[in-house]
């Protein structure tokens, strides 16, 4: 045991003497590696940032019926007995709320900020509504509803209002995969560059491996040091684009704030958290490492 702590302690300082010999090309290359990890890592900011909003908003069909702006409110109240009796044909459960337009006006004055706008019209511009709100169902039979409801009297317009809900759900689940196509071809481009600055280090050092296979070092202690070279690489790079990142996200909050005012909300970025950010870190040794693992074990092949 004490001769593996010796031979580990014996790579350290010599992958640190390694840094000492050419530490420009180290930075160079931790800065390279950096910036093909920040991609990611900002594509998967922004995801960790939308995924609560999406999993929060409700993708249940809800539909939105609104009754012809003329029509009397008797005849508006007495839709409900059609629509139920098409609910039960159709064989659908759903909940059926009949929104007054009086009681819509007033929701839209206090949650939005065009109270003063509305005051000016002179009258309630809102037509009397019914929302069917429906647990998930068969597509085909909500669409086909949706066509039945239009025809019948009194309907003026009919709005499936889950259908925006739904596409960003596809929206997140593309951007996932267009980022896991993204990390994987970045995460080969780290491995080549790790791959490529062992290789010239290693030629660098082609004298030095030969005196030590000469005093009977092993490839295994051979190698060592220069794994713990790629792992530092990969620590340091990881490290940097997260920062980087992280700093980039408190002038973008600045821009956003200013946005969603215009909309009456809140939302800014966060950056991610403390678990992630360990596994990015991991994963950006772990990069280093393969990259190292290949370029050693091929160039001391063909050295000896």
């Amino acid at each position: 045991m004490t001769n593996w702590f010796r031979q580990h302690l014996f790579a350290i300082k010599s992958a640190f003497g390694h840094l000492r010999g050419s530490p420009g090309n180290f930075l160079f290359n931790v800065l390279v590696v950096a910036i093909a990890l920040a991609l990611p890592i900002a594509g998967l900011t922004l995801l960790e940032n939308i995924r609560p909003i999406s999993s929060q908003l409700s993708i249940e069909p809800e539909i939105s019926i609104f009754v012809s702006p003329d029509t009397p409110r008797a005849t508006a109240t007495a839709l409900s007995i059609p629509l139920k009796k098409l609910l039960k044909e159709k064989n659908i459960t759903a909940n059926l709320n009949f929104v007054p337009k009086d009681k819509a006006l007033a929701s839209l004055e206090q949650s939005s900020n065009l109270a003063e706008v509305l005051s000016t019209l002179g009258g309630n511009p809102l037509p009397d509504a019914y929302v069917l709100s429906m647990s998930n169902s068969d597509a085909g039979k909500i669409e086909a509803l949706v066509e039945e409801i239009k025809q019948m009297q009194d309907v003026d317009v009919v709005q499936l209002d889950s259908a925006w809900v739904k596409r960003l759900a596809a929206l997140v689940q593309i951007m996932q995969l267009g980022l896991l196509f993204l990390a994987a071809t970045l995460g080969v481009v780290v491995i080549v560059v790790v791959f490529n600055a062992t290789r010239l280090q290693v030629i660098s050092h082609r004298a030095e491996i030969a005196v030590s296979r000469l005093l009977g070092a092993t490839n295994s202690f051979i190698h060592k040091p220069y794994y713990y070279t790629g792992a530092l690489l990969g620590l340091l790079a990881g490290g940097l684009a997260l920062g980087l990142i992280a700093a980039s996200l408190q002038p973008l909050n600045k821009a956003i704030a200013e946005f969603a005012k215009l909309y009456a909300s809140e939302f800014h970025l966060a950056p991610l958290g403390i678990v992630q950010s360990a596994i990015l870190l991991a994963v950006s040794m772990l990069l280093g490492l393969v990259g190292v693992f290949l370029s050693v074990r091929r160039q001391l092949a063909r050295a000896s």
